[in-house]
């Protein structure tokens, strides 16, 4: 007992990016920017879907919800990134890590199934024109959008209580922005091999669920405009999925290499700078896809911002 290695850890220290101390500053001031405006474009989204009749559709209600989501994904991380920049406050306690984690691993396998959800959904709109509008109806998304939700919680529940359960009795100082997997189990001093092994499988189960179920309804899809007569409508059928498949793609590709391969072959520092990508890069971006990509949605915010106030 005399060891102080041997007290549990009840606080951990984020690391960041030691390396750029020098550019404190400037970070702060880039990922501040990239939260507020990230926050702002979601947020107008949800605001137009909601407000606009013509967008009151499954697919633009996957999409708010998919803007939801984002919004709290990246509150997850970036506020705590922000203040360990302005005030160095870079401690984080046990609970708090492991709120962090499961928040951050939920709404990550949750938004793997709304993309997943909403693939589904173009691929009855385009294969299945005559049926969708009774398939697809009101209840149905309801229950979609709250199976992607509560099913990305499930998801990381099992992982997140095993990490719970290790030791942590050593250094604490967790060399990433925020708490991750890989750096965490790194810290214990405990066995993590079956933690390792079932946070691998969870991780793959899930993305290569999804991934499998997506890449099957693009198909039938590109199958399907395939056979429409004519350049024009086969590309203003296929319009309404373009977004929506660049989302997919930048978003799984980050994913997988970061969460569906063995520890053993990670890199703490790429790991780093593959999750600005994903935490901050990603959500920045992906409004912005469905916004300059959507005739509908650019439509519904002109005529909002151009609606004539109240007498």
């Amino acid at each position: 007992m005399g060891n102080s290695t041997d007290a549990l850890r009840t606080e951990f220290i984020l690391l960041g990016f030691p390396e750029l101390c020098h550019l404190r500053g400037l970070l702060f001031g880039l990922f501040l920017a990239t939260y507020l405006v990230t926050i702002l474009e979601n947020l107008v989204i949800v605001v137009t879907v909601r407000a606009s009749r013509q967008l009151h559709t499954p697919m633009y209600f996957f999409l708010a919800n998919l803007s939801v989501l984002e919004t709290l994904y990246i509150s997850v991380t970036v506020p705590k990134l922000l203040a360990g920049l302005l005030a160095r406050a870079r401690t984080i306690s046990f609970a708090g890590c492991l709120t962090q984690l499961f928040l951050f691993l939920s709404l990550g396998s949750s938004e793997c199934f709304l993309l997943t959800t909403m693939a589904c959904d173009r691929y009855l709109a385009i294969c299945r024109p005559l049926r969708y509008p009774a398939t697809m109806n009101r209840g149905l998304c309801l229950w979609l959008a709250l199976g992607a939700w509560l099913g990305g919680f499930l998801a990381s529940f099992v992982s997140v209580a095993l990490i719970s359960c290790l030791r942590f009795c050593g250094p604490n100082v967790l060399n990433h922005f925020f708490c991750d997997v890989s750096p965490l189990l790194q810290l214990s001093c405990s066995d993590t091999t079956a933690v390792e092994v079932l946070d691998f499988v969870a991780a793959l189960a899930v993305l290569t669920t999804s991934l499998l179920v997506t890449t099957v309804s693009y198909v039938h899809i590109l199958a399907t405009v395939l056979r429409i007569p004519g350049w024009a409508r086969r590309r203003r059928a296929f319009s309404t999925c373009a977004s929506h498949l660049l989302v997919v793609a930048v978003f799984y590709s980050t994913t997988i290499f970061m969460y569906a391969r063995p520890r053993a072959a990670s890199s703490i520092d790429l790991n780093k700078r593959v999750s600005v990508v994903y935490s901050l890069v990603t959500p920045l971006l992906n409004p912005v896809i469905y916004c300059l990509r959507n005739r509908d949605i650019r439509a519904a915010l002109a005529k909002l911002l151009h609606a004539p106030g109240p007498c």
